[in-house]
């Protein structure tokens, strides 16, 4: 049983949500017995699923509570944006609950209300007034709006001529600026281009650290981490996994690391085991780290015989190196077991990595099966800001009399 809040708050409790496949009744032939059907009760009840309907969410509880904000995360088809729409009342749950005390701020799909024959300037007043916004509260906060959308100039213009970057940053500068009390995101943290980008995600991560209770859906893992205090994961509209966003994600990239592709039973190529030489231990960023990759080759089997790892950062998803084996200069033996030893150096931030392995198509440049994966703790080394580290070597060197040659090659020798 989700508590209930008596500040602003979410509450999600036991909600479950059904949808038909495809049309109800696509011929008279199907309607005469389906009104038949009804009028004598024999179609199930309304919580229960009748022929062609299927759950689009699964009896999912959660509450987010003020200074809380809640990471949504899981594939396509998992109920992500599902979840939101019962919260913002656009749908209504098949069974259980689910509310919003407070006023709800929902950047969701956010110039999607926009009427094209209206300005800007109107259409900012008609957006507000939609959000709950009274009209003195969104004159008050009209020039913050324009200004952080950047469309000072065309303000007076009608929004059919405005570009879709303009709709999307106007939309999104309303949305962000109406106070509420509790936020809801559907991915729209891509706004824009990369300076408005950035940009929004500032105002976002603002509105989420001040107090209010937030629940968020997106793809962008690494948003995900960096905003959420807790999250779920999804998958056919089920909770899978609850808990931080890091754990949440280290899950979900492995399930989706291991699902697909199988690559078919009769391989040539099985990798049986990636080991870390010292499992658990955490290892220190600008450092390095050593593996043994265990497989074995049959003769009788199809496909390649080469070997690739993947070192994946577990907070965003993100690749952050590739390689085979036979770019290394490694050739699988043509038969039996086998083993090859690799060395990485972590040039990367602290953070949480994922070393996975599959096998590897050298003729189409793709994996043609996923093999097991080891994850990996760095810790902070040589502290720095960054996405490489780039091992710096540094030193006092003292003012000379010119020679001819420059000081930083006097100090390059010295060193070396």
């Amino acid at each position: 049983m989700v508590p209930t809040a008596s500040g602003p708050s979410i509450e999600f409790e036991g909600v479950w949500k059904k949808f038909q496949r495809g049309e109800l009744h696509d011929s008279l032939r199907d309607l005469i017995p389906a009104m038949a059907r009804r009028m004598m009760g024999r179609t199930p009840p309304k919580d229960q699923l009748s022929q062609g309907e299927f759950w689009a969410v699964r009896d999912v509880s959660f509450s987010v509570k003020p200074g809380e904000a809640l990471g949504i995360i899981g594939p396509n088809g998992a109920g992500k944006s599902t979840i939101l729409k019962l919260l913002t009342q656009i749908l209504t749950p098949t069974r259980g609950r689910c509310m919003i005390h407070g006023r709800a701020g929902a950047l969701i799909e956010v110039s999607a209300g926009f009427h094209p024959d209206l300005t800007g300037r109107e259409n900012v007043f008609l957006q507000g007034a939609i959000m709950g916004m009274r009209s003195r509260e969104i004159a008050r906060r009209f020039d913050e709006i324009v200004a952080f959308a950047e469309i000072e100039q065309f303000i007076d213009t009608p929004v059919k001529r405005y570009s879709s970057g303009m709709n999307a940053r106007l939309g999104f500068a309303i949305a962000a600026h109406i106070d509420p009390d509790v936020l809801v995101i559907d991915e729209v943290l891509a706004v824009g281009d990369v300076r408005f980008q950035t940009k929004a995600f500032d105002r976002i991560k603002e509105m989420c650290t001040s107090g209010i209770p937030v629940a968020i859906v997106s793809h962008q893992l690494d948003r995900i981490a960096s905003l959420c205090t807790h999250a779920l994961l999804l998958d056919r509209g089920s909770v899978v996994r609850r808990g931080t966003p890091t754990e949440c994600i280290e899950t979900y990239l492995h399930n989706e690391w291991s699902a697909d592709p199988s690559g078919g039973s009769n391989l040539a190529t099985t990798i049986e085991s990636i080991e870390m030489e010292h499992p658990g231990e955490p290892v220190r960023s600008g450092h390095s780290a050593r593996f043994l990759l265990r497989g074995s080759v049959n003769p009788s089997g199809d496909g390649p015989r080469t070997c690739a790892i993947r070192v994946r950062e577990m907070n965003t998803g993100k690749s952050l190196f590739a390689i085979a084996t036979s770019e290394c200069g490694v050739e699988l033996p043509e038969e039996g077991p086998f083993e090859v030893a690799i060395e990485l150096q972590f040039n990367v931030p602290a953070g949480v990595v994922s070393v996975e392995t599959s096998i590897w198509d050298r003729a189409t440049h793709r994996d043609v099966a996923r093999g097991p994966a080891a994850t990996l703790q760095l810790v902070e080394g040589i502290r720095f800001a960054g996405s490489v580290h780039m091992q710096p070597l540094m030193q006092l060197v003292q003012p000379r009399v010119e020679t001819g040659r420059s000081e930083l090659a006097n100090a390059v020798e010295s060193r070396n």
